[in-house]
């Protein structure tokens, strides 16, 4: 007999069981099969304990809240949808059995919600019951409630929705009629039929439940996955780069690319997995679409993401799209200013997480605050502000929904490299509003084109922006009289008329701690920060941005002929504003404010 290699045997054994595990997930094999190495559980450990130290995590009682919550919700909907049947000249008895469910999406149906935050929920419906109705009676019923605060109906949205705070929870809940006598409580959205005949509200209500099942039926290890996507979450929002309605990437899209980690790497720990997340997606070719599944046509006739057939869909930036029928871009909000930003943050968290798996840092390193103020040295500051508290609400929210118009306008401008907009809310010290009023700002940071003589002028765009926001709010029925927008041009050593103490100071020492740690001296991070984010380090459609040097003058007719910060003129210290307030909408341009600066002399000529 002849001898054998049970070594090489042994080796093909494992190779082969290798291969067999490779299995597709999604469109393509998996990269590794390979399980966690003792250091993956390690650093996996480490990553847990730097989460709970951000207090992300809820108690078990706060879980048991949301839980009564939910269950009195869905008491509230049985009975309205009762009464309703009943009134519809239904028997009682078979009003009662009609059903209508609460079914919940998003990030606390994933399982990755963080303390504090809110549901989004699905009321669905049988047939006779109206979309009218929920804005309506189910409405009022929920107002009659001692646990309802700051209830809000947006029936005019893309995606109407009511909103309110249900005894110190934030819940965001949507509607949509079935074509069915009954709603039973085992129905399982996922089936494509129940779309059949049903309008695009209602068909765009259901999308998020259908979407958020889908990707937890998609991922193979779920407990590993929400561990994964609670670290990216908490590094997107840290990096000023999670909000959908803003540009930048929502939840169920972070959702979406951390599921595909997975299916990549379907055994790997949550470290390795948010590892291999920045080292995909930091090389990423966009717009390669990144899709949980091959795409299936239903035939509805409902519009699905096709760039061989839509046009439109062709010019999207960075498609992830959604598994679930109709299958849609999630991110066409994405703009060159939020894509580049973006991409810059990837490859930044590539870099760090590289440190941290090879043990030169630690976790908390990844979830630093981006230092956006020190970033760059120009400011459009968007002031809102209003007469209390539930206008304030509706007016901020309503601004917030239009403010990417205004950034891809100011992408237009050949002179602008990039428009960044900060996601955060701030709201103004008292000392430079009336205290009477509700004030609150935005921050858009902006990077300017190396070009001698530059001359800006946005004075048309921020006048277009105010008529488009205001002109909104009055088809609406939303305007007040004491809902004012305006603008300001603001430079960075200005900022500490807006913000509250020791954001700026804070910023400064980070930047100085990471100029420390990547062995810079303090005056070589000070030149570099003209060139952060946007001046030589950021990448858009592969082209360096380049960096800019000089001045831009405090008016709205930007003239850079030199952008020297230390300068100490009492002029350029002065904040220029662009007066887009008026008591009279949708024309809110009355009073507008235009300021020039003289080339010759530093005087500032008001015309």
């Amino acid at each position: 007999m002849w001898p054998t290699n049970t070594s090489a045997l042994s080796s093909n054994k494992e190779n082969s069981k290798q291969e067999e595990s490779l299995v597709t997930l999604g469109m393509t094999s998996a990269i590794s099969a390979a399980p966690p190495k003792e250091i993956d559980l390690i650093k996996t450990t480490e990553l847990e304990g730097t989460l709970s130290a951000f207090n992300i995590f809820e108690t078990e009682q706060e879980l048991n809240h949301r839980m009564l919550i939910l269950g009195k919700l869905y008491s509230l909907v049985r009975q309205w949808i009762k009464d309703l049947s009943i009134k519809c000249n239904m028997p009682e008895n078979v009003a009662e059995n009609v059903g209508g469910k609460v079914y919940t999406f998003g990030s606390y149906r994933l399982g990755v919600h963080s303390k504090g935050a809110d549901i989004d929920a699905l009321c669905v419906a049988p047939k006779h019951v109206l979309r009218s109705e929920f804005f309506c009676s189910f409405y009022h019923l929920l107002k009659e409630q001692r646990e309802v605060t700051e209830l809000r109906a947006v029936e005019e949205a893309f995606v109407p929705v009511i909103k309110m705070n249900f005894d110190g929870i934030e819940i965001d809940m949507l509607f949509a009629r079935l074509l069915q006598k009954e709603i039973p409580d085992s129905m399982d959205l996922r089936d494509d039929n129940l779309l059949k005949n049903l309008d695009q509200k209602c068909v765009r209500s259901l999308n998020g439940c259908r979407v958020t099942d889908e990707i937890l039926r998609l991922v193979p290890n779920v407990d590993t996955f929400r561990l994964t996507l609670r670290a990216i979450k908490l590094w997107a929002k840290k990096h000023g780069i999670y909000s959908n309605v803003l540009g930048y990437l929502g939840g169920v899209s972070w959702a979406m690319l951390v599921a595909r980690t997975c299916q990549l790497y379907p055994n790997a720990a949550a470290a390795t997995l948010v590892y291999k997340f920045f080292l995909i997606f930091s090389k990423w070719q966009w717009p390669q679409p990144v899709l949980l599944k091959q795409p299936v046509n239903v035939s509805l006739g409902f519009a699905t993401w096709d760039p061989r057939i839509n046009v439109t869909d062709r010019y999207h930036l960075m498609p992830i799209i959604t598994p679930a029928y109709p299958q849609q871009n999630s991110t066409f909000n994405v703009s060159q200013s939020t894509k580049s930003i973006i991409v810059e943050e990837f490859k930044l968290g590539l870099q760090i997480t590289d440190e941290i798996m090879t043990g030169k840092a630690t976790w908390d390193k990844l979830f630093e605050p981006s230092p956006f103020f020190m970033k760059y040295k120009h400011f459009i500051v968007l002031i809102i502000t209003s007469a209390n508290p539930k206008e304030h609400l509706e007016w901020t929210g309503l601004v917030e929904s239009k403010l990417r118009f205004l950034i891809v306008t100011l992408e237009r401008k050949e002179v602008i490299t990039l428009a960044h907009i900060n996601p955060e809310n701030y709201v103004m010290p008292e000392t430079q509003r009336d205290p009477k009023n509700q004030c609150s700002m935005w921050f858009i940071g902006l990077v300017f084109k190396k070009t001698e003589g530059l001359n800006v002028d946005l004075t048309n765009d921020i006048q277009q922006f105010t008529e488009i926001v205001n002109k909104h709010a009055v088809n609406i029925d939303m305007y007040k009289s004491t809902m004012k927008l305006e603008a300001r041009h603001v430079k960075r050593k200005q900022l500490t008329q807006y913000l509250p103490p020791g954001v700026i100071k804070r910023e400064r020492k980070s930047s100085m701690n990471a100029a420390t740690r990547n062995g810079t001296t303090v005056e070589t991070s000070k030149k570099r920060r003209t060139s952060e984010c946007g001046g030589g380090g950021m990448e858009s459609g592969g082209e360096k941005i380049p960096t800019k040097k000089g001045r831009i003058s405090p008016s709205c007719n930007l003239n850079s002929s030199s952008f020297d910060d230390s300068s100490n003129t009492t002029n350029e210290d002065s904040c220029n504003s662009f007066d887009t307030s008026s008591t009279s909408p949708p024309t809110m341009m009355k009073g507008l404010v235009k300021l020039t600066q003289s080339t010759s002399t530093s005087t500032t000529v008001y015309t």
